[in-house]
Parts: structure tokens; sequence; C-alpha cells
């Protein structure tokens, strides 16, 4: 780094360790509405989050501690000043980068929430493919009636955009992420497969891919192949906004295979306004760019 550089990361680290938020506290109780409203969400009919004896889904954590659009008054002036560190010295852009949480005791109706926020770190100068900033960590400690049920770590990137090509590459389609718990469905797709999960305990099927099944939760499963054959169970047809790479109108399904899980994707073979609900399709793969091979799922003919 240059000395202007070095200036400038020295002010930052001398915000490392300063409080973001002191003594907060969640705007409600712990509560069953909230966590019908996240499982429905997600999709997450696990029978733990219902009931006399329910808990919260650990990867509600932090929504406990959000303040909404009213803000939280627990807010300390060291992450502003941070901020406008970093705007004055050109980095004007922000993206949140990832998270990690820590669960080390589950959260229970009626229990009220309590939380600290410091600033943990920040990073030294980095060069990304969006422009050049600094990663700031910030990390939540999350109670309940005292005792810390968790952490929470949340990690943004603070920069100056790239400066942009004279000529613009050809439009992409956006990739998939690609993580250890969905590794092996993308391996399928590579070798034109449509793998479903399947639990090693009761045997119920899940897409998409879990680390642990929702059923049963058992962390035990294999997988089995997806004949392929399958129906329109719901549609949207996207008209806007018009991203990068694809050419709207089209129509996005959501497919019930023969299996009996749903998956969305691209209803391809008959016009967008000729699809329709409870339509049969096929499964088939469609080559999108030199690196990107995704399924479809195409449909007999025209109405």
């Amino acid at each position: 780094m240059s000395g202007t550089d070095d200036a400038l990361y020295e002010r930052l680290t001398a915000f490392v360790g300063r409080s973001a938020a002191s003594a907060g506290t969640g705007k409600d109780p712990v509560n069953l509405p909230m966590i019908r409203h996240w499982c429905e969400a997600m999709g997450d009919a696990h029978p733990a989050y219902g009931g006399p004896d329910a808990v919260a889904p650990p990867t509600m954590l932090q929504a406990w501690t959000m303040g909404g659009l009213s803000g939280h008054t627990a807010r300390s002036s060291a992450y502003e000043e941070l901020f406008a560190l970093l705007d004055g010295a050109g980095y004007t852009s922000v993206v949140a980068t990832d998270c990690e949480q820590e669960y080390l005791r589950p959260l229970r109706p009626g229990d009220e929430i309590g939380f600290d926020t410091v600033i943990e770190s920040v990073s030294e100068r980095k060069t990304t493919k969006l422009g050049t900033g600094h990663f700031v960590t910030t990390r939540t400690d999350v109670r309940a009636g005292g005792e810390l049920a968790g952490t929470h770590r949340f990690r943004i990137l603070k920069y100056a955009p790239a400066a942009r090509p004279d000529r613009k590459p050809e439009p992409r389609r956006p990739r998939p992420v690609v993580n250890r718990d969905n590794a092996g469905f993308w391996e399928g797709v590579a070798g034109h497969r449509l793998l479903i999960q399947r639990c090693g305990a009761c045997e119920e099927l899940r897409f998409p891919w879990l680390p642990g099944c929702n059923a049963c939760g058992s962390r035990e499963w294999d997988t089995v192949e997806a004949s392929g054959e399958g129906t329109v169970y719901s549609y949207v047809v996207m008209h806007h906004p018009s991203f990068p790479a694809f050419d709207p109108p089209y129509a996005v399904g959501l497919i019930e295979l023969a299996e009996g899980v749903r998956i969305i994707s691209n209803v391809v073979g008959v016009p967008y306004d000729k699809v329709r609900i409870g339509m049969p399709v096929r499964l088939e793969f469609l080559r999108v760019d030199e690196e990107l091979e995704l399924p479809v799922f195409r449909a007999g003919g025209e109405d």
C-alpha cells in the first residue's frame, strides 16, 4: 500500500473493537407468529418449530435483533463514522458479502432478546471484480435472559466501483451459488441427471437440497434420479425488469415432478402466453454459455 493508503488503513483500524450497538433489545420477544411466518416463507415444516414446546429456527437469530424501518436506539455513532471515513476516501459503494452464525442455545417463545454489536475487523485494501475497497465485519452477540444464545458475524465490502470497459462483454446468465450443501446437485446437472435428495432415515424426498431432513431432522441422505416427467404446478410470465442475458417476456414455472417434489425453472417449447397450469412438461438440459448448463422443462406443443 502507498503512504496515503497506510494512513487511511491506520485510521480505519482504530474503529476495530468499538461498539456499533450497545445494550440493544429486540423489538418483540421470541414469538410463535414470527416463527410461523418464517417457516412458511422458507418452506420448513419441521415439528420442532410449532406446538407447546416450540423453539425458533436457529437461522432466525438475526431476525430478533432487527430494528425495522424505525431502527434501534442502541446504535452508536462508530459505524456511521467508519462509513463516512470510507465514503470520504472514495469507497462509496457497498455490498453485503457473507454472514456467519454460531448457535449456543435454542430460543423459545417468550425469550426477551438483548444484543451488543462490535466492529470486529476492517481488512486491508482489497481488489475484487466489483472494485477496490475494504471489508468490514461486525459481530453481534445475541442474549436471552442474560445468557449468550448465539453470535452473528456480518461482512460488507465498501468499495470504489471498477472502471467499466468501453466495450461491454456479452451478458451472461447469473452463476448459481455452489456450496458443500448443493454441489452434488450441480454435478448431476453436468452429467445430465436431475438428482433429488432422499432422507436416509424416513426416505422423505426433498428439493432444493438441504443439509438435513426437514421432516425428521436426519443428516443421512442419498439421491434418486428424477424421471424427467412433470407438470406445471404454477407459473409467472416475466415482463419487467429486463435482466441482462434474458429476453422478456418469458415463462418461469414451478414444476411438480412425477416424484412429488417441485423445482423452479424455465418452461420452453411453447410461447410464454400458451403456458398453462397442469401442462405436462419434460426435462431437458439447456446450455446457455460455454460454462453453464441448466435444467429446463419443455412443453409438448401449443394449445
